[in-house]
């Protein structure tokens, strides 16, 4: 009797535990997708939660390439490449946390490509823009002699001096003086002869963020480090009453006059921005520039009615399934596979419980993995019941057939769930990321399926027989 409290406390406990965990899951999803996205915007994420993959929930999918062929030729080397990726990866990551994205997926993926994965995103061409924009802010003083100003004449009269791939015109290239490098502005109708050397660049810049100025416009306030500070203040001091170009990227956002020495380590952006291009300006350059210009070579957008679809399929097909299988182990196996079912059930809660705690992301082939998950714990059942009636066509007693007939097929239901989950490791550790969430799902489920199957049936044969010592048969 004492073997059997101690079991009942540990099934409860875990039981218990797994509630505990799931809930906060329950009660955000049945929040409206409103509230969710004002709660994930201000990061009020429950603790524990099981996170909707791409595929469920919708947003957008980018691979990018970093484009080495820009890295210096002391790069080439495979450490630095490697490094540079690193790099890339981290301030992509620190970007999407401030673009406000929910559970973003970003990896590494060979020796030169990043996976991004945002979920929910509505707008994937302004995703694009920021995590993509190299974001190399650079001051360069406007060639103002007269010669230069001549050639800036004759480059206008030659119309569009780039072609379609944005390389410069070899006319135009002709024209431009020793020395200056051409650069058109952020709009696309300006063009500047700009000195070929920048004279500082957004390397010691600490913070930047959104203004409003003059006529209520929004600028960038953009604050540097000491060093950078006394480096701005050294170069407008050199340069009053010149132009200074702020190019980021290579597009000139702004060419102020400089009125005079700007001390204090401040300036600011301005470019007719709008507010919103003026906060995703400020959140490039807070998060830093790409060591390397990246490029995509991969999108896939999935909308979020094609998510609601994929979730109400899985769940249908995987309520379908469980319905057949309960059908089945009650009519085949009666008041024991009612017993298979309800640890089936346990088996279930158990495992989204547990993708909970570990905040896993749900995937399709996730709910793949439930759905096989289901099945193989269901086998188990099936080996032990089979087991058990081996022993009873034997003449022995029910008590008896019980401790053996489990006792005989943990062996075989131990060996088919360690191939299973060698399997599933492998397809863990090699997979992408949809093959990973398959392999985390399935293994969860197998280990939660060999506490239910073999040990909660267990106990629950145990209790009944316990207090009905007079019962000398079992339907099965």
């Amino acid at each position: 009797m004492k073997n059997i409290q101690t079991r009942l406390t540990i099934s409860a406990v875990v039981v218990g535990l797994g509630l505990v965990a799931l809930m906060p899951s329950v009660l955000w999803y049945v929040k409206s997708p409103g509230i969710r996205q004002e709660l994930e915007r201000a990061k009020r994420l429950p603790k524990w939660l099981i996170r909707l993959g791409l595929d469920l929930r919708g947003g957008t999918h980018l691979l990018m390439e970093l484009d080495v062929e820009q890295l210096e030729k002391q790069t080439s080397n495979q450490q630095t490449l490697q490094d540079a990726l690193d790099r890339a990866v981290e301030i992509m990551r620190n970007r999407v946390d401030q673009f406000g994205v929910g559970e973003p997926f970003i990896a590494k993926q060979g020796d030169r490509f990043i996976v991004v994965q945002l979920p929910g995103i509505s707008d994937p061409r302004r995703a694009k823009d920021i995590i993509g924009k190299t974001a190399l802010l650079e001051f360069r003083m406007v060639e103002d002699s007269a010669s230069s100003a001549e050639a800036l004449v004759k480059i206008r009269d030659l119309g569009d001096p780039w072609d379609a791939s944005g390389v410069l015109k070899e006319d135009a290239l002709k024209l431009v003086p020793p020395n200056t490098i051409l650069a058109k502005s952020r709009d696309g109708e300006g063009l500047y002869l700009l000195r070929s050397t920048a004279s500082m660049t957004g390397s010691t810049l600490i913070n930047a963020k959104v203004e409003m100025g003059q006529f209520s416009l929004p600028h960038v306030s953009i604050v540097f480090n000491n060093e950078g500070g006394a480096l701005f203040a050294r170069l407008t001091q050199a340069n009053v009453g010149k132009n200074m170009a702020i190019v980021l990227d290579g597009l000139v956002q702004s060419a102020p006059v400089i009125r005079e020495r700007i001390s204090g380590g401040r300036a600011i952006i301005e470019g007719n921005f709008s507010m919103q291009e003026a906060r995703d300006l400020a959140l490039v350059l807070r998060a830093g520039a790409l060591p390397v210009p990246v490029r995509i070579v991969e999108e896939r957008s999935v909308g979020p009615t094609l998510g609601e679809d994929s979730i109400r399929s899985g769940v249908w097909a995987s309520i379908a399934g469980t319905l057949f299988v309960f059908i089945f182990m009650t009519i085949y196996y009666r008041a024991s596979g009612t017993v298979a079912n309800f640890c089936l059930l346990l088996n279930v809660v158990l495992t989204m419980a547990c993708l909970a705690l570990f905040n896993a992301t749900l995937t399709l082939p996730g709910l793949a993995g439930l759905a096989l998950t289901i099945g193989m714990a269901v086998d188990a059942n099936v080996l032990i019941f089979e087991r058990i009636r081996e022993e009873l066509r034997l003449g022995k007693t029910v008590r008896v057939c019980l401790e053996q007939g489990y006792e005989r097929a943990l062996t075989a239901i131990i060996d088919s769930n360690v191939t299973t989950l060698i399997a599933a490791f492998f397809l863990f550790q090699f997979g992408s990321g949809p093959i990973k969430g398959f392999a985390v799902t399935l293994t969860i489920g197998l280990l939660s399926s060999m506490f239910t199957a073999v040990f909660v049936s267990r106990t629950l044969f145990m209790m009944y027989y316990e207090n009905n010592r007079e019962a000398q048969t079992i339907s099965i």
